[in-house]
C-alpha cells in the first residue's frame, strides 16, 4: 500500500492562517504565481476554482497534476489531486464558510456551492 505524503505542520498552518496561497500550476516555466484560496480539512490542503477557464490553474492540473505553492518566502512542489468524495467536499464548503466570514467573502463561498465548482475540489499534496 502506498503512503502518501503530507506536508508538515508548519506549512499546513501557514496555509490555515493565511487568506490567499500563492499557487503554480503545471511544469512549464512560464506559468506565473497567482493567488487562490485554500483551506485545510483533517491536517488536508484542498482548493477550489472558481471559473474553469481553459487555461486556468484547474484546466492546467488536470493535463499536468505537478505545480508549486509560495508558503512565507518559501516555494514547495506540489501534486494536485481531484477530491472525488462526497463527504470530503462537504468538509471543504463548511472550511470556507468558516474561514472566509466576511461580507465581501460571502458570495464567493455561496459560489463555492455550486455542483460546477464543486467538481474542481483539489487537494494539494507535497512531491
Amino acid at each position: 500500500m502506498r503512503m502518501t505524503r503530507r506536508f508538515s505542520g508548519p506549512i499546513v498552518a501557514a496555509i490555515d492562517e493565511g487568506k490567499i496561497l500563492g499557487i503554480r500550476a503545471g511544469a512549464r516555466p512560464d506559468h506565473r504565481f497567482i493567488g487562490v484560496w485554500a483551506v485545510v480539512v483533517e491536517g488536508r490542503v484542498y482548493v477550489r476554482s472558481w471559473t474553469q477557464k481553459p487555461d486556468g490553474w484547474y484546466r492546467t492540473f488536470l493535463a499536468d497534476p505537478v505545480g508549486a505553492i509560495q508558503v512565507g518566502d518559501r516555494q514547495v512542489r506540489i501534486r494536485a489531486a481531484r477530491a472525488r468524495g462526497e463527504r470530503i467536499r462537504d468538509a471543504v464548503e463548511r472550511a470556507y464558510a468558516k474561514k472566509y466570514p466576511t461580507p465581501g467573502s460571502v458570495k464567493y463561498v455561496r459560489g463555492f456551492r455550486s455542483p460546477r465548482r464543486r467538481d474542481t475540489t483539489m487537494e494539494l499534496l507535497p512531491r
